[in-house]
């Protein structure tokens, strides 16, 4: 029985770690936050991914509205990215560290 204890705690490390991972990817967001929203670490990534998923859609909402705001929409967009592979390098690394300038705005969701 003892073997049994450190493996399921493997596998929990893990399962949080994909669940973490997926918080970040967009519409998969949905996955862990329907899967595993009990667990805190899971629970603090997926408040994270939310903060980018909405800012993601005002990205796209702004941009079908007018074609003018494009470039400056598009450096957004890849300041999305980047703090997506900061959120997934600290998934991985077991962190619960902010997001660079938008990770504070996750304290107001309550999931």
């Amino acid at each position: 029985m003892e073997q049994t204890a450190p493996q399921d705690h493997t596998e929990h490390k893990q399962n949080a770690t994909l669940m973490g991972i997926l918080a970040y990817l967009g519409i998969l967001i949905i996955v862990p936050f329907l899967m595993a929203k009990d667990d805190p670490f899971v629970k603090f990534h997926i408040r994270q991914g939310l903060v980018l998923v909405i800012i993601e859609l005002a990205i796209w909402v702004l941009g079908s509205i007018s074609w003018q705001f494009w470039p400056l929409l598009q450096l957004v967009n890849l300041g999305v990215l980047v703090l997506a592979i900061i959120g997934i390098v600290n998934v991985v690394n077991h962190k619960e560290a902010e997001l660079p300038l938008v990770g504070s705005l996750a304290k107001n969701f309550n999931i």
